[in-house]
């Protein structure tokens, strides 16, 4: 029996490996991106206002903001009964916490990171809850604050 064999077999699966590295090839089980916070997916048959309330509830567990997110959806509530895709009759104010259009650009820039993979559209349910949550955990409910919730 050749006792080198083994040596040379591992030998050329650190090889192969390194050279997939290299080229920007991955092992499967590292192949699946980071998407970013909440990559939540609607499940078949559920609302969009229950799937509004799943995606808040993500955004306050990483982000603490006052009142949680009892409050949080209070105010998604009232600003748009919970549809993403609300916007003002003018399209002044967009999504789910019914930003001023333009602000949005802004505040997406400042809110949230690329590597989160986020559409930069306010009226993505994902990517209104992040921004609107930062913004709340940083510096309190501001411009949502007199809404009673």
């Amino acid at each position: 029996m050749d006792r080198s064999a083994p040596n040379r077999i591992h030998r050329t699966a650190i090889l192969i490996l390194a050279v997939g590295l290299t080229l920007g090839l991955a092992p499967a089980a590292s192949a699946h991106h980071r998407p970013g916070p909440c990559d939540v997916h609607r499940l078949p048959g559920e609302t969009v206002r229950h799937h509004s309330k799943e995606l808040i509830r993500c955004a306050v567990a990483k982000w603490p903001v006052p009142g949680g997110a009892a409050r949080a959806i209070c105010i998604a509530d009232r600003e748009s009964g919970l549809i993403p895709t609300a916007a003002s009759p003018g399209g002044d104010f967009l999504g789910l916490f019914q930003h001023m259009a333009s602000a949005w650009p802004d505040r997406y820039a400042a809110w949230t990171w690329p590597g989160w993979r986020l559409k930069d559209n306010a009226l993505n349910g994902r990517t209104n809850t992040i921004v609107t949550i930062r913004m709340a955990d940083d510096g309190g409910w501001g411009p949502w604050g007199a809404l009673g919730c």
